[in-house]
C-alpha cells in the first residue's frame, strides 16, 4: 500500500505481511543467496583461503597420513602462534594502506631484551617483558612521527628500522650471540608444553558458538528496527550450532593427543579482541576509513594522524609480543631470532588470509587463517623430507595468487558499484 502521489503526498511504502515475509524469508536458502550475491559483487571474504587450505591439507594428507594426525596438528598450532601474533600487527598497518618491513627485527630485538634483562641482569621476567613491549611501542611511535611530520614513506622508514634494530639486537647480545632461557620456567613451559585442560577447551568452544548467536541476534534486531533485511532466528541458530559442533569436534580430535596449546589460545584471544576493535569501535571504523580514503576521512572529522600512529604502534607492539613468544618457544634469544623468513611470513600471512594491500579492507582473522596456511605448507614439506627451497617457492606462489585474487575482487567491487 502507498500514499497517492496525485494527492501531493510522497509515495512511502507501507510494509504489509508479504513484505515482512520477503524481508525475513532468509533461512538457510536466503543465507546461501546472500552469500552468492556477496561473491558476485567481489566480497569474497575468507572463501579463497579456506578453499586453498582444504586443497593443501588434502594434498599433504594423501602424501603422508601423519599430516592430519592430532600430534602433528598440535605442533602446528604451537608454531602458528609466534608468527601469527606478528601477522596480526601487519593486519593493522595494512588496514591503513601502509607497511612495516621491520617486524622481524623488532621481534628479534624484543626477545633479546627479555633474555638480557631477565637472565643477565636479573630482572623479574614480567618486568623484562613489559620493557620489551614498551620499546616496541616506542619504535612504532617513531615510525608514526617520521610518517606524519616528515612525510617519510613507511616503506623507507621501516626498512631503515629493520637494519638499525637488527644492529641493536646484535649489540645487546654481545659476543656470545645467544642467551638460553631457564628451562622449566613458566615462560618456557608456556611456549613448549602447556596445554588447556580438556574441560576448559570444550567450554571455550561452546562459548564461541553462544557468542556467535548473541552477536548475530543483536545485529539482526538492529537491522530489523532500521527496516533492513535481517537473518531469521532459525538461520542464526543453525549457524551457531554448526560452529559449535565443528569447534567441539576439533577440540575432541586434538585432545586425543596433548590438546589445545595455551599459547595458541592466547593468539586466538588476541585475534578475537582485535576483530572486536576493528569492527565494533570508533577506532576500527577510523582505521577502515583512513585506509579507504584518507582525504575523505579527514573531511569527516577523523583524526588521521592519530589513526596512523595507533596503527604503527599496534604493529610494533604485536611484533615485540611475537618475538617474546618465539623466545619462549625456542627457550633462547639469539642473533638469528627474527631473521630469515619471519618478516616475510608475517606479511604473507596477513595478505594470504585476505587483508588487502590497498588498505581499507581486512580482518583480524586474516592473520589466523594466513599463518595456518603457511605453517601447513612448512609442516607438510617437512614431513615429506623435502627441501626448504620448495617451501619458499610454494609460499611465494600462494602469496602471488592471494594478491591476484584481491586485485580481481577489488576490480569487481568497483565495477559492481558503478553498475
Amino acid at each position: 500500500m502507498t500514499k497517492d502521489i496525485e494527492n501531493g503526498a510522497p509515495a512511502v511504502p507501507l510494509l504489509d505481511r508479504s513484505d515482512e515475509r520477503v524481508k525475513h524469508a532468509a533461512g538457510f536458502g536466503g543465507a546461501i543467496r546472500s552469500f552468492l550475491d556477496r561473491v558476485q559483487s567481489g566480497d569474497l571474504g575468507s572463501l579463497p583461503v579456506i578453499v586453498g587450505l582444504v586443497i593443501i591439507w588434502t594434498v599433504f594428507q594423501s602424501l603422508n597420513p601423519i599430516f592430519l594426525s592430532s600430534n602433528n596438528l598440535v605442533n602446528l598450532l604451537f608454531d602458528c602462534s609466534t608468527v601469527g601474533v606478528i601477522a596480526l600487527g601487519i593486519v593493522c598497518i595494512l588496514m591503513v594502506g601502509e607497511i612495516d618491513l621491520s617486524v622481524g627485527s623488532v621481534s628479534g630485538f624484543a626477545s633479546a631484551m627479555v633474555g638480557v634483562l631477565w637472565v643477565n641482569q636479573g630482572w623479574p621476567v614480567w618486568l623484562a617483558i613489559l620493557a620489551a613491549l614498551a620499546v616496541g611501542a616506542a619504535i612504532g611511535s617513531l615510525y608514526a612521527m617520521l610518517f606524519n611530520r616528515f612525510g617519510m614513506p613507511s616503506f623507507v622508514s621501516t626498512l631503515a628500522g629493520l637494519l638499525a634494530i637488527l644492529g641493536l639486537q646484535l649489540y645487546i647480545l654481545g659476543s656470545t650471540g645467544s642467551i638460553n632461557l631457564p628451562y622449566g620456567s613458566p615462560v618456557v613451559n608456556f611456549g613448549q608444553t602447556l596445554v588447556m585442560p580438556h574441560a576448559i577447551a570444550y567450554a571455550l568452544a561452546a562459548i564461541a558458538g553462544i557468542v556467535t548467536f548473541i552477536t548475530g541476534f543483536r545485529t539482526a534486531a538492529r537491522r530489523k528496527e532500521a527496516g533492513l533485511s535481517s537473518q531469521s532466528l532459525g538461520s542464526l541458530l543453525l549457524r551457531a550450532i554448526l560452529i559449535t559442533v565443528v569447534l567441539e569436534l576439533i577440540v575432541f580430535y586434538l585432545n586425543q593427543d596433548r590438546g589445545i596449546p595455551w599459547m595458541f589460545g592466547l593468539f586466538v584471544g588476541l585475534v578475537v579482541t582485535m576483530n572486536y576493535l576493528l569492527t565494533r569501535t570508533k577506532w576500527g571504523r577510523s582505521m577502515n576509513a583512513v585506509g579507504g580514503n584518507r582525504e575523505a576521512a579527514r573531511r569527516a572529522g577523523i583524526n588521521v594522524r592519530l589513526t596512523y600512529t595507533s596503527a604503527f604502534v599496534m604493529c610494533s607492539v604485536l611484533a615485540a609480543a611475537g618475538g617474546i613468544l618465539a623466545a619462549s618457544r625456542l627457550a633462547s634469544a639469539s642473533q638469528q631470532a627474527g631473521t630469515g623468513d619471519v618478516n616475510l611470513n608475517a606479511i604473507a600471512a596477513a595478505v594470504i588470509g585476505g587483508t588487502s594491500l590497498f588498505g581499507g579492507r581486512g580482518s583480524a582473522y586474516s592473520a589466523l587463517l594466513g599463518i595456518i596456511v603457511i605453517q601447513s605448507i612448512a609442516s607438510g614439506l617437512t614431513l615429506l623430507d623435502l627441501s626448504s627451497s620448495l617451501r619458499y617457492m610454494i609460499t611465494g606462489a600462494v602469496l602471488a595468487i592471494a594478491v591476484i585474487v584481491d586485485s580481481l575482487a577489488r576490480r569487481s567491487r568497483v565495477s559492481h558499484g558503478r553498475a
